[in-house]
Order: structure tokens, then sequence, then C-alpha cells
């Protein structure tokens, strides 16, 4: 959760003290909202804590995957796997 009274903070002031920036977000966990003329420009995050993200979001991503499947398995628009892969094998000219 962003912590207004910490996590945002001039891009200035980020450059000064850069070093004291990085053991902060190491620390935290938290992004940092760096402003310019007092308003956000960037997000720095802690590289871990990006990782964190990019999981949650490619889990996200299979999951919502799955709910369309199931969904479209409901509206009757799946079909048997062994009727696809017959066509598959017939128009690539895969035989047995």
């Amino acid at each position: 959760m962003l912590d207004i009274t910490k996590d945002i903070q001039s891009l200035t002031t980020f450059r000064r003290r850069s070093g004291d920036f990085l053991k902060h977000l190491k620390k935290s966990k938290r992004p940092i909202v760096l402003t310019v003329k007092g308003k956000a420009a960037a997000i720095v995050q802690d590289a871990e804590a990006y990782q964190r993200l990019l999981d949650i979001a490619a889990m996200a991503d299979a999951n919502e995957g799955i709910r369309q499947g199931l969904e479209d398995l409901k509206k009757g628009k799946g079909r048997p796997v062994e009727e696809f892969f017959k066509e598959f094998e017939a128009e690539h000219g895969i035989s047995d």
C-alpha cells in the first residue's frame, strides 16, 4: 500500500538521495512515485516487487484464459480433441 508521506517524492530529491531511496525500496517493497512540478511522472520499484507483480499478472492472464475457455465450452463452442487432431493432421499431411 502506498504511504503518501514517504512514497511520493520529487525527482530532484530522488536524484540527490538515490542511495537512500534504493535502501528504502528494498526494505519497504513499496513503489515510490516521482513527481516533476508536483505531478506524478514515474514510478520506481524494487526489482523483486516488480517481478512479483509480473508473476501475478501472468497468473491472472492464465486464469482469464481458462475462464474464457470454460465459458466457450458452456456456450457449445468447443469440439472434441480427437476431431481437432484429425483435422490438424490432415491439413498438415501428418499420418500415423
